[in-house]
């Protein structure tokens, strides 16, 4: 087991709104570790940007969870804290504001629309809908506006609940903060 294991735990899970960085921080940390890497998204989306039936989606993350090294991308707590968080070693939670993340949600979303880039069930970027800050449901602003509140308030419970004690929570404010934990990873390995 290498130094950063024995730090994180073979089950990680990265948190936090849209366009934090979940997907990239945790895709390095699975590469880092030799575990399996889940983006949680890939394993939702549908084509058409259809919702898959719940059991289904619980049946996916059960499986995709059952082995002992892997690390999860997003949220879905909805789904993962019944299913799997009781499993959980450590949770890494990009928290960062709202003034953050607006800017990356039009940036990412106006790069892979214009290169047309393939996501998850057959889906491509849709840009246009991101301006539609009135419809949480079509733009990933007004949906961090909506659920900012709700999502700190569930992660900050979360890291209170008895049953959850075991968890070690790591909460990262700033892409700085992001950069210089991996660099205090860096030198924590032999």
């Amino acid at each position: 087991m290498d130094a950063i294991e024995v730090r994180l735990g073979p089950r990680i899970q990265v948190v936090g709104p849209s366009c934090a960085g979940k997907t990239t921080l945790a895709a390095e940390l699975a590469r880092r570790l030799n575990s399996d890497f889940l983006e949680l998204d890939a394993l939702f989306w549908r084509p058409g940007w259809q919702e898959p039936p719940a059991g289904e989606f619980a049946a996916t993350l059960v499986a995709a969870t059952s082995g002992e090294r892997w690390v999860a991308a997003g949220n879905y707590t909805r789904h993962t804290v019944p299913l799997y968080w009781t499993r959980l070693t450590t949770v890494v939670w990009l928290d960062f504001p709202l003034r953050r993340v607006t800017p990356r949600i039009l940036h990412r979303s106006w790069r892979r629309w214009r290169a047309n880039e393939y996501l998850w069930g057959t889906n491509y970027e849709r840009f246009w809908s991101q301006l539609k800050l009135w419809s949480p449901k079509d733009s990933l602003i007004a949906y961090g506006v909506k659920n900012r509140q709700h999502m700190r308030t569930r992660f900050l419970d979360a890291m209170a609940a008895p049953e959850l004690r075991h968890i070690h929570w790591i909460r990262l404010t700033t892409p700085a903060q992001v950069r210089g934990w991996l660099a205090e990873l860096d030198r924590s390995e032999p």
